[in-house]
């Protein structure tokens, strides 16, 4: 079993996920180092076919991140952008033409089939075919006209942690590229990510007090969407506790019934517009009487239930994922720990599921 303090003090991580979690900052100082020149060479190239449209495929994790992405596309680049479903192709045999369109298959071993399936039928389609994985030999990076590394090394726990932040980057980065941009947003994340995960005793006492919870809810708006999706994924497949994620506006039409005073609320409230637009739905878990845990912006972190409020002042709000995400995964660890669960093998997963 593994030991239960591994973040404060400098201690060595005490599980696989545990350590992976920690690597973070020098993934994301390695992708800013080494792999941002070739993620702008290959989005100028992308950009010279002049898309008309963009498409993302993914499963699991890398879902999560193709959802970024698509907040990226278009809200910094104005492109139209849809989520794709693969069984279309690999079961119905759909071959829909895609001349001149974009289509990016995120996944962190490139190794699932349909993935692999419906990104070569695509760019049998005439599509622009974009591969961002963590394997250059992968099999979805074979058959994909352009390729985008994301470096971030092994990563052998089951629950991917440094490579769904080294996808958002990356993806960050690729989009930027579009427009010759430079990502400069970016260049604070490591620091900041460093801060964040020196914070891990606080993560400790909110996991001391939601081991027990039966269900938990989590909402944002915007950016912060994914974020929500990965952490109430990460609460699952680590912890088993059931996660419901909803957009904020979502969560109003319908979902707000079910909130009460004994399931915990999770709400990432990013500084910017997306956290404007969440403030409403604050008020109205308020009301609800629900216990309410913020993660992000201060002020609001300040009046919640319990909060971790996150140094994103100043930080542009299209990169601010890459933190928020943090102490829901350190979250996920510790409530797993606190439950006298094993973090780096949840059951009945593998770390490459082979849909089809």
């Amino acid at each position: 079993m593994p030991v239960t303090q591994p973040f404060p003090g400098g201690e060595t991580p005490g599980s696989v996920m545990a350590g992976e979690i920690a690597e973070q900052p020098a993934v994301l100082s390695r992708i800013l180092g080494e792999g941002a020149a070739a993620i702008r060479e290959t989005a100028r190239r992308v950009a010279a076919r002049r898309p008309r449209f963009a498409l993302l495929t993914a499963r699991g994790t890398s879902d999560h991140a193709a959802l970024y992405a698509k907040y990226l596309l278009e809200i910094r680049r104005g492109m139209p952008c849809g989520l794709t479903s693969m069984s279309t192709t690999t079961a119905y045999g759909a071959r829909p033409g895609l001349t001149d369109v974009l289509v990016v298959a995120v996944s962190q071993s490139g190794g699932s089939p349909d993935l692999v399936a419906s990104t070569e039928a695509a760019r049998a389609g005439g599509a622009i075919t974009v591969a961002v994985t963590n394997n250059p030999s992968s099999p979805l990076a074979a058959v994909a006209e352009f390729h985008v590394d994301i470096l971030a090394g092994p990563e052998r726990a089951l629950p991917a942690t440094k490579t769904y932040t080294a996808e958002l980057l990356a993806l960050y980065l690729f989009v930027e590229g579009l427009a010759d941009g430079d990502g400069s947003a970016a260049r604070v994340l490591p620091d900041l990510a460093g801060r964040v995960l020196d914070r891990g005793h606080e993560v400790r006492a909110l996991a001391g007090r939601y081991r027990f919870a039966e269900r938990m809810v989590l909402t944002s708006r915007g950016y912060g969407y994914p974020t929500v999706k990965e952490g109430a994924l990460k609460l699952m497949e680590t912890s088993y506790i059931p996660a419901l994620s909803y957009s904020g506006a979502d969560l109003l039409h319908g979902p707000l019934a079910m909130v009460d005073n004994v399931s915990p609320v999770i709400a990432v409230v990013p500084q910017g517009r997306g956290g404007e637009a969440l403030r409403p739905v604050l008020d109205r878990l308020r009301d609800r009487g629900a216990d309410l845990v913020v993660i992000g912006d201060e002020r609001e972190a300040a009046t919640a239930s319990a909060g971790f409020a996150l140094p994103t002042a100043g930080v542009a709000e299209e990169v601010q994922p890459v933190l928020e995400i943090l102490p829901l995964q350190l979250l996920a660890y510790e409530v797993t720990i606190a439950r006298g669960q094993d973090p780096d093998a949840p059951r009945a997963l593998a770390k490459i599921t082979e849909t089809r």
